[in-house]
């Protein structure tokens, strides 16, 4: 497994990233509410802001596994599936490299997540 490509490949996504991030908190801080608006002016402004803060979310969930796969290459752990210990196919790991589990186990974080989502959702109604 060559590491010096996938450590390359990180910091770009990480810088790419980090410029997301500043882009759409400039964004956000711009479709602040004007002082004089009138109600459909209100909800341009409130759509503006709640785009920017669930694609904030999703950049900076990234962002953070981003980093943690820099810091599994530098630990000698990349590559490796956090929750079985096997090795993530390379496949996967070129598809995206800041996986941390393998297709099966990442399958299992998925199915939990979707349950749990459901289940708030059922609770709310």
């Amino acid at each position: 497994m060559d590491l010096q490509s996938y450590k390359q490949r990180l910091l770009a996504k990480e810088q790419e990233l980090e410029g997301e991030l500043a882009h759409l908190k400039t964004e956000a801080l711009e479709s602040r509410t004007a002082e004089v608006e009138d109600s459909i002016d209100s909800v341009v402004s409130a759509t503006g802001q709640t785009t920017a803060f669930e694609e904030s979310s999703l950049a900076s969930g990234t962002l953070a596994a981003v980093r943690a796969a820099l810091q599994r290459i530098e630990d000698g752990t990349y590559g490796t599936c956090l929750d079985c210990g096997e090795q993530i196919d390379e496949i996967r790991l070129k598809a995206v490299p800041w996986t941390s589990y393998c297709v099966r186990d990442q399958e299992k974080h998925d199915a939990a997540a979707a349950r749990s989502e459901r289940d708030y959702f059922e609770a709310a109604l």
